[in-house]
């Protein structure tokens, strides 16, 4: 199995990839830019060659891009609308930049305007960016054709489109031009209502994701603890094994066969690279203790 860490990459894609080795990671994940702003960001050819290359060295793969928290591609506000749609064709030129095979994003707030308005604009944006994207000369150097898009599981909270497996498929269904994909976030799942604890409930949870969205569209897995129960829509992640979901939790998790092949990454809290260390070895650890089922 893969297992790796969301790393900082305020100090520039040398200090992300720094973090990455020192952490061991077999995968990454880095913001495309402050999660705080829609402000383009800004790659420079050599220092992402010089990435992509240390990338290959360290045998990290896949490198996943994660867009800003800002981003509401369901917003009806049509100033928020276009700077998230902009914002998304941008970040997806930055992950061809760096050669990204992922590129996560959350759907959006639909923010009282209703679920069926706010999934007709996230599928609209999601198109429209890629438009964009595709007929804006690339920031990069050699980089591959196109990331992934893969569109996160939510915790529900407040007017937030994704909780369901039903509202990821309309969103994949009207968006049919983008071969999109799904991001499975622990925290997120337990705390929309999903009981993924144990064999029983994963089995169910993932048999109603394959009639849904399609087991094929599963790529990613966020592994985060969470701090609220099952269905308390609560987006709180929590260190691995210190919360509702627990370590027996996290071994039913580990031991599915149908996830093995998937890159497993933490977005646990943090304050140092040693957070990260100690809640990759428990991740590590409970891997290794799982049965396999």
């Amino acid at each position: 199995m893969k297992f790796g860490a969301h790393v900082n990459r305020a100090g520039g894609l040398r200090s992300a990839l720094e973090a990455a080795r020192f952490l061991k990671c077999d995968t990454m994940q880095m913001f495309s830019r402050s999660p705080r702003s829609l402000r383009a960001g800004v790659i420079d050819k050599e220092e992402a060659r010089v990435f992509k290359e240390g990338l290959a060295a360290a045998g990290i793969q896949p490198l996943v891009i994660h867009a800003p928290y800002l981003l509401n591609l369901a917003s009806p506000k049509k100033e928020t609308y276009e700077a998230s749609r902009d914002a998304l064709a941008h970040d997806i030129m930055l992950a061809k930049a760096v050669g990204a095979e992922m590129l996560v994003f959350h759907p959006g707030s639909h923010l009282g305007s209703g679920e069926a308005a706010g999934i007709a604009r996230i599928a609209s944006a999601i198109v429209d960016a890629c438009e964009i994207a595709c007929h804006t000369p690339s920031t990069g150097n050699g980089a591959a054709e196109k990331p992934r898009l893969l569109l996160e599981m939510v915790s529900g909270a407040g007017t937030e489109i994704g909780k369901t497996f039903e509202e990821q498929m309309e969103i994949m269904d009207r968006a049919r031009a983008v071969p999109l994909g799904i991001c499975l976030d622990t925290c997120h799942v337990l705390a929309a209502g999903y009981e993924i604890r144990t064999a029983e409930g994963l089995s169910e949870v993932l048999e109603k994701l394959k009639a849904t969205v399609g087991w094929t569209s599963l790529a990613l897995v966020h592994a985060n603890d969470s701090v609220g129960d099952l269905g308390s829509h609560l987006d709180r992640h929590a260190d691995i094994g210190k919360g509702c979901i627990g370590e027996d939790g996290f071994r039913t998790i580990l031991g599915c066969a149908k996830l093995a092949h998937l890159p497993f990454i933490l977005e646990t809290p943090r304050k140092t690279l040693d957070d990260d260390a100690r809640n990759l070895a428990v991740l590590r650890r409970l891997a290794a203790e799982a049965v396999s089922w």
